[in-house]
């Protein structure tokens, strides 16, 4: 008797252990509200490579109100356009060259003349560009037969439903109520609107699609209507219910499948604006999917699609890992859950695609819609960390399809392996640019995403999958630094510039977090030879042995070697403090004395100029701050009252009027709070980025350690 007691004891208490966070009511405490037209809290639904972004309205019907801030966006991952290129431009053009290491090595530069040079770059920046495909909205007649205006939406009430990712808007026009369900599909590139209104009945609600030009800018907000391009959109009836619009630019032509429900028609009513009106009902649902025109993809019922969502919301939230700050008496608790609730939101949403996300995600275009993959560890190692390594995984095969040309880059630079590119477009395409052609950081990127799938799968298999890019990547790692025969080492540049981007390329070398980063993933590449029981390269070890120490001033660790001055000059301290990420993003290397590295946490803390810095700076700061152990340190950083700090109702991560949302800012967070909870490789304290005083209660479940 006494035994089995023992046993029920012990079950009991293995219960309260394994006692699990009720992640629906987790997640559904930090539904999004809207109460009033605000241009800054637009919302998103999507599969991770499609977004669709509404207004108040439920839809995209007011997208010049909006465009300043959240702009109401329709982009997938394969809508891509190039102008055509009438004037014959060549890359070639864009390249020039530098003195590297005693040798010419070929950059691809923006300069200021001559002009058939500027055209060139310019044009190479600029195409391709990310499409916006369309706007989805409400057209809106008032009792005068005046289209109604954002200001005539009245009595709203909006709800972001995060567990099953729909979003549930309700608003009147002169007394008369409207409802909308909206959902995007998880598995194809459709919305789903269901509409109950007597403005249907009475005609003057309806649907429009309008297809908008591109701009060719640095920014694209989906509202330019005028253009000279000779683009043509085709309307095809394929049945009383469906119909389909073809769309045809330079080098894309893609389809808009409308599906509804019930009885309604739709007509052209000028080039590329289309609308659908409903006869002697009050209800409407519309399918909307958006496909390239040479693929067969079927559109879907809104119930499908609604289903879609539902399930493949609940499914990710029950996956992965958690965390519950309820019970928590600091004040930022709240707030800080809110912060990562939403940030899990956008990014699954914005971020989960084949190809690398642009850091605007798939909401509006910066930098034309391409890719930096600096920015991709910021977009995606939080993934890893949270138990969903496969989201990671879903990127990787790209680095495979665009390994030819990394290749490339680094045979015209004179270097071995794969150098990968920076700023990037789907095919991996260099785009000129004086500061990303010079970036390096992104180069040992490779190795630290396979070196966590092999982690979540440590198989021979996943080592055998990622090895060749794992060793190409040392491979140029190990041949692009250059042996100083005078001392007796190996230097990173001049001909380089590190993550702070405050440095001239020609003139730096040896910033200090890309040294510490060379030194651990070298070492990583090596264990990944030891695991295929291959041989280790000379190069590899002799580089490794022999590679600069961090540079030192005083008792603190200097930006780069050649900046002397990094805490005096006020410009270097500014943007990117990358100095902390030497041990915050990485682990303790062989290279590190801990001590210089709280002395130069402590300096950069009190000295830098934090209003000059970005989204992901402070979830880095915070990162340090864990590993030093000052979890105080790292909550302050995650709240610093800074405007790049800021996180929007929606909880996007505001930086500036210029770019109003910035996804590796959430991306950021949740790598910060999943280092925070589960530590990282030698930690072994519970929740190790909290402080223990009592004010925060910390509930974590799923999370991966760092390195």
């Amino acid at each position: 008797m006494k035994k089995q007691l023992l046993i029920i004891a012990i079950l009991f208490s293995a219960s309260l252990f394994a006692q699990k966070i009720d992640r629906k009511a987790l997640v559904n405490r930090h539904n999004v509200q809207i109460t009033a037209i605000d241009t800054l809290a637009s919302l998103t639904v999507g599969n991770g490579a499609f977004a669709f972004t509404v207004d108040a309205t439920g839809l995209q019907t007011f997208p010049k109100t909006y465009q300043n801030g959240i702009p109401l966006g329709t982009e997938s991952e394969w809508g891509w356009d190039s102008y055509k290129n009438t004037e014959n431009f060549k890359f070639s053009e864009t390249l020039k060259d530098y003195q590297q290491y005693g040798r010419n090595v070929s950059y691809t530069v923006q300069i200021k003349e001559p002009k058939r040079k500027v055209d060139a770059i310019n044009w190479f920046r600029q195409n391709p560009h990310l499409v916006q495909l369309g706007n989805l909205g409400f057209e809106i007649l008032k009792k005068d037969g005046s289209q109604a205006k954002s200001s005539d939406i009245k009595s709203i009430s909006q709800k972001l439903n995060l567990w099953t990712g729909e979003i549930e808007s309700y608003f009147e026009v002169e007394g008369t109520p409207v409802t909308v369900l909206t959902a995007s599909h998880q598995e194809k590139d459709a919305i789903g609107v269901k509409v109950k209104s007597d403005l249907l009945q009475q005609k003057r609600l309806k649907i429009s699609l309008r297809i908008p030009f591109p701009t060719g800018d640095w920014a694209d907000f989906g509202t330019k209507y005028e253009g000279a391009q000779n683009y043509t959109s085709t309307l095809k009836q394929k049945s009383k219910t469906e119909a389909v619009v073809t769309h045809v630019m330079d080098s894309i032509s893609y389809n808009v499948d409308l599906m509804w429900k019930g009885n309604a028609q739709i007509k052209k009513a000028s080039d590329h604006y289309f609308v659908i009106e409903v006869s002697n009902t009050n209800t409407l649902e519309l399918s909307c999917l958006f496909a390239l025109a040479d693929k067969k993809t079927e559109n879907s019922s809104f119930e499908t699609i609604q289903n879609s969502s539902i399930k493949g919301w609940e499914e990710f939230w029950l996956s992965g890992a958690a965390v519950d700050f309820s019970g928590s008496t600091d004040p930022r608790a709240k707030e800080l859950e809110r912060r990562v609730i939403l940030s899990q939101y956008l990014t699954k949403v914005q971020c989960t695609g084949k190809v690398p996300p642009q850091e605007t995600g798939l909401t509006y275009n910066s930098w034309y819609g391409k890719p930096h993959l600096e920015m991709h560890w910021w977009h995606g190692v939080h993934f890893a960390l949270w138990n969903r390594p496969e989201l990671l995984e879903k990127s990787l095969p790209w680095y495979q399809k665009v390994f030819d040309k990394a290749k490339n880059i680094a045979k015209r630079q004179g270097f071995e392996g794969a150098r990968w590119q920076k700023m990037t477009d789907p095919d991996g395409n260099e785009s000129p640019s004086s500061v990303g052609s010079f970036l390096i950081w992104q180069q040992p990127h490779f190795i630290t995403y396979a070196d966590l799938i092999y982690r979540a799968k440590p198989t021979a298999a996943t080592l055998k999958l990622y090895s060749e890019r794992v060793f190409a990547t040392a491979d140029f790692m190990a041949s692009f630094a250059n042996y100083d025969a005078k001392n007796d080492r190996y230097v990173l540049g001049p001909g380089v510039i590190p993550a702070q981007e405050r440095f001239k390329a020609m003139e730096t070398f040896n910033p200090t977090y890309e040294l510490a980063y060379w030194n651990w993933a070298l070492k990583t590449a090596i264990s990944w030879k030891h695991g295929l029981n291959q041989k280790v390269p000379e190069k590899w070890e002799t580089v490794l042995a022999k590679l600069s120490k961090l540079p030192v001033s005083g008792d603190v660790y200097l930006a780069t070697e050649s900046a002397t001055d990094s805490y005096t000059n006020p410009e270097f301290k500014t943007d990117h403090p990358s100095v902390l990420g030497t041990f915050g993003m990485l682990p303790e290397t062989s290279l590190l004395d801990k001590k210089i590295m709280k002395n130069t946490f402590d300096l950069v803390w009190k000295t830098w100029s934090w209003d000059k810095t970005w989204g992901w700076d402070f979830p880095m700061t915070a990162m340090t701050a864990a590993r030093l152990n000052m979890p105080e340190k790292a909550i302050d950083a995650l709240f610093m009252n800074v405007t790049t700090n800021t996180y929007l109702k929606n909880g996007h991560n505001y930086q500036a009027e210029r770019l109003t949302l910035y996804l590796p800012g959430n991306g950021g967070l949740l790598t910060a709070v999943a280092m925070m909870c589960a530590g990282w490789d030698d930690s072994t304290e519970e929740n190790p980025g909290f402080p223990k005083d009592g004010t925060w209660k910390v509930q974590s479940e799923g999370f991966a350690k760092m390195f």
